[in-house]
């Protein structure tokens, strides 16, 4: 499903409703949320819309369990933190339990052994089946989605629900939930806006199957929910 949206205001609005009611409708039935959290600039417009006081009392932060989608491997207090973009603008703000926030970064160990011990984290407090009720995520202008990206291996895998790997171009390591896992989420919303998305958002949605190049498009939800929101820029070359 595609949401077009005017502009990102409109954008970030629908987003934050749409959290909130994910959060209700997830804690009524089974008495917390469990989300993933996307980086980037995509986000922060709605992170801030969360943390408002429009909002911040529309959600009850004490059953909402936090992980993120991707990480670049670099500690928390680094600039290039996913996480710490998150703190800033949105988790420092709200009354969430620090014990329900999972960060996909931990210093003294490698990247690709936190990859399996983030796994456990998931199964441990989601259950052997660990299905998120929403995981939200950007889209880059090479149609990457969380650190899915063109061409790397991480793309072929089917068994683990988390990975990480040394991403040359950028010459740093990445950890990155995978398409399979989150494929098993209850809603997936890609927020993306911009001109600069514009062709990756035709391609990924309109353009011949090609995930080595276009990774969104292994975005095929098992049973729940995929939802593309964009604004008018990005939807430009959407026929």
């Amino acid at each position: 499903m595609v949401q077009q949206f005017k502009n990102t205001n409109d954008l970030f609005k629908a987003a934050a409703d749409l959290f909130v009611q994910s959060a209700k409708e997830a804690i009524a039935t089974k008495g917390q949320f469990a989300v993933a959290l996307t980086g980037g600039s995509s986000p922060i417009g709605l992170y801030e819309l969360l943390a408002s006081d429009a909002y911040i009392t529309l959600v009850d932060w004490s059953k909402v369990l936090i992980f993120w989608g991707d990480e670049r491997w670099v500690p928390l207090a680094d600039k290039l933190s996913n996480a710490k973009m998150t703190f800033e603008t949105l988790l420092d703000k709200v009354p969430v339990l620090e014990s329900n926030i999972f960060p996909m970064y931990a210093d003294g160990i490698e990247p690709q052994d936190y990859a399996v011990r983030y796994e456990q984290f998931l199964k441990e407090a989601l259950g052997s089946d660990a299905v998120l009720d929403l995981i939200l995520l950007g889209m880059g202008d090479d149609a990457h989605t969380a650190s899915l990206f063109p061409g790397t291996a991480v793309l072929q895998e089917t068994e683990k629900w988390v990975d990480a790997y040394y991403l040359a171009p950028q010459e740093m390591f990445r950890i990155t939930l995978t398409a399979p896992f989150i494929n098993k989420a209850k809603r997936i919303v890609v927020i993306s806006f911009g001109d600069k998305k514009a062709s990756a958002l035709q391609h990924v949605l309109q353009g011949d199957y090609n995930p080595s190049l276009y990774p969104s498009q292994l975005l095929k939800p098992a049973a729940g929910d995929l939802i593309f929101m964009v604004d008018d820029k990005a939807a430009a070359y959407l026929k």
